[in-house]
């Protein structure tokens, strides 16, 4: 700002700023430029004079905005300024108070060193009146601990609590005027000298808690005769509890001024008193020991757990619930107390070397019993059990280890009793009598029976503890089911090769007749394991990481090889007819054909005597031996036809046969079970393969043999033409030609018949080694 004078004064005058300039200036141009566009023709001067007048009333409307938006500016400034003014008074004022104040409190300072003395005499004085009126407090104090004592063997609990209350009030009052007095900070020697006056109170307290927790173990005997020690020593329990609180609210806060805790609080004896509870529930299992609890007495020890548990339960909800505060929540507390002993207990129990009725009666009683309405599961203890929300008694891994342990100790005694009972039927395949038959006259023996009533038994009852359990123990007795299978098959080799050692021994007269009761004992082992299958549930397929058990497998093994034996037995009978097959005597007089029948029929009654599906299957065996050794009979080129009349003979004793064996066999074709492709009726195709008049033809009824039996060698029919006799040596080579050419596979399901039979090396004649020959 720069400055004029004015006569005798200095008249500020107003500074030019640059921006005022460049915006008069821009105002300037702005206004040339409209002036410009608006007059730019000379007949637009005559609205000049409305052009003037509109901008002047804008002009002055600006001006007049400005005037009173400074107005408003200077007024806001004026008001500062006086407030400022107000404010500098009141600070000066502030300032004199505080030096007035300053000199007061010099003058208090020295006034207050001049009475020092006062207060030393006077917190003499106040220790003085304390200890003399304490005096006769003190000297009591002995006296109230013996009469407290006597109140407390009395058992007359309420007042010896008051009594003990007294005490420790005195003593508490006395360790505050102490620590008041060393003006809170008592000394580690006089702390002890009121702990070495006072410690009969240490004692009284630890004698009445001893007295409360033995009325507290004994509440349940003490509810059914006298229930008030019980009330007593709650009431006690209740008033320590509040005497905790009210001690920990008002000088648990901390801070310079709050007394300390009094010797031993809090005391928490509802605390105690739960815990003596549950340790008074604890005392009824510890009780019980090893030796009491093996065997039999397993069940009957749980069974004496649950009638005392139950009336236990009863006497505090109908007794000792009404005794205590409602919060007490005394069943639910019980019940907790002995749900985690029982806990204990058990896993205790679940450790021991267990038999397989122990572990059911451990598995029936947590699975069953024990949430049963018998017991937890009691109308009225439903709502508490739920509230509580207790663990189960044994873990998902303990009942899992128990079924583990339970099929194992189970399988133990499967494996004896199947082990004893194949025992038996190997005795019972020695003795000098038919085997038994049931009721629709098959042969059988108690094998089948026992394993079968064994299995039945042992998953039955093991349904009684669930399904998972069942399908193990099922699992189990597959396995089992499948080793005896194997070494019932071993024996039954065994005893077809001591029957092969001794044939002239009559000890093994009824060998045949107890490898059909062998069979149909294995027929009664399938339709059991079957039913066992079924009786699993779907999900236990995948349970098992071990390879799953079949059973029926080894049954068929099993079966197979007394079949087997069957046949061998059957072949061994017919030997001694057979070399006397296909001979010239037997084309004379049909002899021993009536021989192989009577045995053929002897077996095949026998047959009638073991189940079906087995019976249908030794007739089909015996059909299949018995035209293969015929056949095998004719391979041996016992009887080679030297004419036409001999080859007619030849087929005409053949076809005799056939109707021989038709006829025995009929009762098989009769039950409708008879096989897809019946060996008997090669025999008559055989016939008229060799009673064929025109060799010439033999190239065609080879071609048809060979369709119907396409396993037909061409060794088998080189023999039958040379049992023709009349087959020139081109005819010969032409058919094998043929059939060489002509050789169809196998088709699916086909029965081979000629690949067991061998046809015998021809005998050559002697000649000379030449190239050829080689």
């Amino acid at each position: 700002t720069s400055y004029s004078f004015k006569g005798r004064y200095m008249v500020p005058q107003p500074e030019v700023w640059p921006e005022v300039e460049r915006a008069e200036c821009l105002a300037r141009g702005a206004a040339l430029k409209w002036a410009s566009g608006v007059f730019c023709r000379p007949e637009h001067l005559e609205r000049l004079s409305q052009y003037r007048k509109r901008e002047s009333q804008r002009t002055a409307s600006v001006h007049t905005r400005l005037k009173s938006m400074v107005q408003s500016y200077l007024e806001g400034v004026g008001w500062g300024l006086e407030q400022l003014r107000e404010a500098r008074t009141e600070l000066r004022e502030v300032s004199r108070d505080l030096k007035k104040a300053g000199l007061e409190s010099d003058q208090n300072t020295e006034g207050g060193r001049s009475l020092e003395r006062l207060r030393e005499v006077s917190a003499n004085h106040s220790q003085l009146l304390a200890a003399v009126s304490n005096l006769p407090r003190l000297y009591s104090v002995r006296s109230m601990v013996m009469e407290t004592e006597r109140l407390v063997e009395s058992r007359r609990l309420l007042e010896a609590h008051a009594k003990l209350m007294d005490l420790e009030y005195l003593q508490d009052d006395i360790l505050w005027q102490l620590n008041k007095a060393a003006g809170g900070a008592l000394s580690t020697e006089d702390q002890e000298v009121v702990a070495k006056y006072f410690s009969g109170v240490r004692h009284l307290v630890d004698a009445l808690g001893k007295e409360l927790w033995a009325v507290v173990s004994s509440a349940l005997a003490l509810a059914r005769q006298n229930p008030t020690p019980f009330v007593s020593a709650v009431r006690i329990v209740e008033r320590e509890e509040a005497l905790d609180q009210t001690l920990l609210e008002e000088r648990g806060g901390g801070g310079g001024n709050s007394r300390p805790l009094p010797p031993g609080r809090p005391r928490c004896w509802r605390t105690c008193f739960f815990k003596v509870l549950e340790e008074a529930v604890a005392a009824r299992f510890r009780s019980v020991s090893y030796l009491h609890t093996r065997g039999p007495g397993l069940a009957g020890h749980l069974s004496a757990l649950q009638h005392g548990i139950m009336a236990d339960l009863a006497t505090v909800r109908h007794l000792l619930e009404h005794c205590v505060p409602q919060q007490y929540k005394l069943t639910g507390a019980y019940l907790r107390a002995s749900h985690r002993c029982l806990h204990a207990h058990l896993t205790q129990v679940s450790s021991w070397d267990l038999e397989s009725g122990e572990i059911f009666a451990v598995l029936n009683w947590v699975l069953h019993i024990y949430n049963s309405p018998d017991m937890m599961g009691h109308p009225e203890l439903v709502t508490e059990m739920e509230r509580e929300e207790l663990r189960p008694l044994i873990s998902t891994e303990g009942l899992e280890q128990l079924q583990s342990k339970y099929v194992q100790s189970v399988r133990k005694s499967v494996s004896e009793w199947m082990h004893k009972a194949l025992q038996v039927e190997l005795q019972d395949w020695q003795r000098d009598q038919e085997p038994d038959t049931d009721h629709e006259g098959f042969y059988q023996t108690s094998l089948p029976t026992i394993i079968t009533q064994m299995l039945e038994e042992n998953a039955r009852v093991a349904l009684m503890i669930g399904e998972s359990l069942r399908d193990q123990t099922i699992q189990m007795g597959l396995y089992e089911m499948e080793n005896l299978l194997n070494r019932f098959r071993e024996s039954l080799v065994e005893f077809g090769k001591e029957h092969r050692r001794d044939l002239s021994n009559s000890k093994n007269k009824f060998y045949l007749h107890y490898l059909l009761a062998s069979i149909s004992n294995c027929i009664i082992l399938k339709k059991s394991t079957e039913s066992l299958q079924q009786q699993q549930s779907s999900q236990s397929a995948g349970q098992f990481t071990r390879t799953p058990p079949n059973p029926l497998a080894a049954l068929d093994r099993a079966v197979r090889r007394a079949c087997r034996l069957v046949m061998d037995q059957l072949l061994l009978d017919l030997k001694p007819f057979l070399p006397g097959l296909l001979t010239r005597p037997w084309l004379a007089q049909g002899d021993p054909t009536p021989k192989l029948c009577h045995v053929l029929e002897r077996h095949l009654e026998l047959y009638l005597r073991v189940r079906p599906p087995c019976r249908q299957r030794l007739q089909e065996e015996a059909q299949w031996l018995m035209v293969v050794e015929y056949v095998r009979a004719l391979m041996q080129k016992r009887l080679v036809c030297r004419s036409g009349e001999e080859r007619r003979q030849l087929a005409q004793q053949m076809l005799q046969d056939d109707q021989l064996f038709r006829e025995i066999f009929h009762s098989l074709e009769g039950e409708g079970s008879a096989p897809e492709v019946n060996p008997l009726a090669l025999l008559p195709v055989l016939a008229e393969f060799i009673r064929l008049k025109d060799p010439n033809m033999l190239t065609l009824e080879v071609s048809g043999l060979a369709a119907k039996y396409p396993d037909i060698s061409d060794e088998h029919v080189s023999v039958l033409l040379e049992i023709r006799g009349d087959v020139s040596r081109d005819i010969k080579g032409a058919v094998l030609d043929l059939l060489e050419q002509s050789a169809p596979p196998l088709p699916i399901g086909y029965r081979p018949i000629f690949t067991d039979i061998l046809v015998p090396p021809s005998t050559m004649a002697f000649c000379l080694p030449t190239a050829k020959c080689a």
